[in-house]
């Protein structure tokens, strides 16, 4: 399992981008091969707020104008101990990809969770396999707020590490009388349909016709909604066809994200990122 390395004193670390082509490739089969090492770390508020706020925004989409994201960045850079980023250029580099998890009722009366406690609840009455979600939220039991993203492309076996490393981290926190102990985890995440584009008049008649086929950006989350209590996808309160065709997938098709929320009971938690493990892990 990949571990968050310890940075050298004078900061030495081995090159993490190497290209190289392949010395026998034949003629038709030139092409370049980049290995790009990975590298886990903490959080760290002095390089990681610029990042961390992409990625906050990304993962909301065009919601992410409806929530304080600096605040909500500080806050999850304050605990800096529960979560990981992963990096590919050193420790003062960007983030790619992070977890952490914030307990909704220890941070309830901060602007940023109160922003988002209202938000999630309001979507999860509007959609039916959710419905369990306001009454939760609203209990004063101490759920566990997952937040995860990776920049597109990032390769999905990253998911494994960064979960169980968290549940590691949970455990030594809860151990240390840390107030993590969960009765419930409930994941931020996104989804999309296929949509047929608006850009023409003749596809304007159309009016978007959009596929039924749910995607996930995160394929963990196929894995997690199996061992969830309730789960499923919202529209974003923003969101349109002529946002969705700004991000074409295909030259006749735009992608139109919903948010999505997984709700799985803390005991079996621990079981589901192993499910994730044995899905996504590569072979040996």
């Amino acid at each position: 399992m990949a571990k968050k390395r310890a940075r050298e004193a004078d900061g030495a670390t081995e090159a993490p981008d190497k290209m190289a082509e392949d010395s026998d490739s034949s003629d038709d089969e030139d092409f370049d091969m980049v290995n790009v090492d990975f590298e886990w770390f903490n959080f760290n508020d002095k390089v990681d707020f610029h990042g961390m706020k992409n990625l906050i925004r990304q993962l909301f989409d065009v919601d992410a104008t409806l929530f304080d994201v600096s605040a909500l960045v500080d806050l999850i850079l304050s605990q800096s101990s529960i979560g990981s980023t992963i990096k590919t250029d050193g420790e003062e580099s960007d983030p790619f990809a992070f977890v952490t998890a914030l307990n909704i009722q220890e941070h309830r009366q901060k602007q940023p969770i109160a922003q988002l406690i209202e938000y999630l609840s309001q979507k999860a009455r509007t959609t039916e396999s959710l419905a369990p979600i306001p009454e939760l939220l609203a209990s004063g039991k101490h759920v566990g707020l997952v937040l995860s993203e990776r920049v597109i492309n990032m390769p999905s076996d990253i998911a494994p590490p960064l979960y169980s490393m968290l549940v590691e981290e949970i455990q030594d926190a809860v151990d240390d009388k840390e107030p993590y102990e969960f009765t419930h985890y409930l994941i931020v995440s996104k989804t999309y349909h296929e949509i047929e584009s608006t850009l023409t008049e003749e596809r304007k008649k159309k009016k978007g016709r959009q596929d039924a086929t749910l995607f996930h950006f995160h394929e963990e989350d196929e894995v997690l909604q199996r061992h969830a209590v309730a789960y499923g996808s919202y529209p974003f309160t923003k969101m349109d066809d002529s946002v969705a065709d700004s991000k074409r997938a295909f030259q006749e098709m735009g992608v139109m994200p919903m948010g999505s929320m997984i709700l799985i009971e803390a005991s079996k938690f621990a079981d589901a990122v192993k499910a994730v493990g044995e899905y996504l892990s590569p072979p040996s």
